[in-house]
């Protein structure tokens, strides 16, 4: 006997609701002005374009339920869900009504998601509590992977997987979890930094309508490392906290960090040290003042404050059984900001775009939207 793979589950009584969590999620879009947006901004011409606002309103509904693909849209008209909801569309419809879309129709859903967000920090209690002093801005991409050869757009990025590639920038506040403020569907092997600039003026803007009215710093590893990013975060107003890419230019600069500068952190595994009052620990951070990208003119240089941590590398086998290593040797990790904390409390803040970058909602709902495309 084997085990049988080809088992689903079907809700085909007409009494049973499946995803019945769809109610109060779609009453909060409602409300939120998602149909009345989309009839007012979504204009796609045709006969795919008639009531485009039931239809964005299915394809919300069924990614919020776990559909990845068109035909998987089918689970917004199982069992019971007619009684409850009105003017679900079918898969093929949806389809036909996506394949219609130009990137002009793509940037009219942007201007729609910006106006929801905006209007859910109204309706929602603590969406985004404090952003009126602190917020961030986490820019990251990721590959979806998808199957077949007719998909527009797939290719091969950095992962190695042929798909899509999302960018994403997900706003949030030390005291909140973030949320999403601007998308972009791109080819698979579009580098990670392609459009970012554009991505990040929509999101600070969004961000600044939604209430982040106090300091916004925009954070994004060494893939965004480069002038047009930091040029489109201050035109924005916003600051910014890069991971430095360890180019000559930046080793050189911390080569020349004097050895008494540097400050013990709490890290994973540290011991506070009772007698001296430290954190005994094998991760310590400095500055240095740099200027970034001096291959360009000089009108485009960017000078501030180049923060580096760096832990003691750890290796056990390169050392001769019962001799001592003859000098200490570290990885760096640099980060180029100009943000207003201090040194210990802007290196920690970098860090928790690592935290953010694992959340992953944010990145799996913007994968779904480019698989039902």
């Amino acid at each position: 006997m084997r085990v049988c793979h080809n088992i689903s589950a079907v809700f085909d009584d007409p009494n049973l609701i499946g995803t019945a969590g769809l109610v109060p999620v779609m009453g909060l879009a409602e409300k939120a002005g998602l149909p009345d947006l989309v009839g007012e901004h979504v204009n796609v011409p045709g006969s795919a374009g008639a009531n485009a606002d039931l239809k964005i309103g299915s394809l919300v509904a069924g990614m919020i339920a776990g559909a990845d693909s068109i035909e998987d849209m089918d689970v917004v008209r199982h069992g019971g869900m007619g009684r409850l909801f009105a003017g679900h569309r079918a898969p093929t419809t949806l389809g036909t009504h996506l394949r219609a879309y130009t990137f002009g129709h793509v940037r009219q859903l942007d201007a729609v998601a910006s106006r929801v967000l905006v209007n859910l920090t109204g309706i929602v209690p603590g969406l985004l509590a404090g952003a009126d002093q602190v917020a961030y801005l986490d820019v990251d991409d990721t590959i979806r992977a998808t199957h077949g050869y007719a998909k527009q757009g797939t290719g091969y990025g950095y992962t190695g997987v042929k798909g899509l590639n999302v960018q994403v920038a997900t706003l949030s506040t030390p005291t909140t979890a973030p949320v999403l403020a601007a998308t972009r569907l791109r080819k698979g092997n579009a580098a990670s930094n392609h459009g970012a600039a554009r991505l990040i003026a929509d999101a600070v803007a969004t961000a600044r309508r939604a209430g982040a009215t106090g300091t916004l710093t925009v954070r994004a590893d060494s893939a965004y490392y480069n002038h047009d990013v930091v040029a489109a975060t201050r035109r924005a107003g916003a600051r910014f906290s890069l991971t430095a890419r360890m180019d000559p230019a930046v080793t050189a600069a911390i080569s020349r960090i004097p050895e008494d500068a540097w400050v013990s952190i709490k890290y994973p595994d540290a011991i506070w040290d009772e007698q001296e009052q430290r954190w005994v620990s094998d991760a310590q951070v400095a500055q240095t003042s740099y200027t970034a990208f001096t291959s360009r003119k000089k009108a485009e240089h960017v000078t501030a404050r180049l923060i580096v941590r760096r832990v003691r590398r750890l290796n056990p086998k390169a050392v001769t059984a019962g001799q001592d290593e003859l000098f200490a040797t570290y990885r760096h990790h640099g980060v180029f900001t100009d943000s207003p904390l201090t040194m210990l409390a802007a290196e920690a803040s970098h860090r928790d775009h690592a935290i953010v970058e694992q959340v992953g909602t944010a990145a799996r709902v913007g994968d779904r939207l480019g698989q039902a495309a």
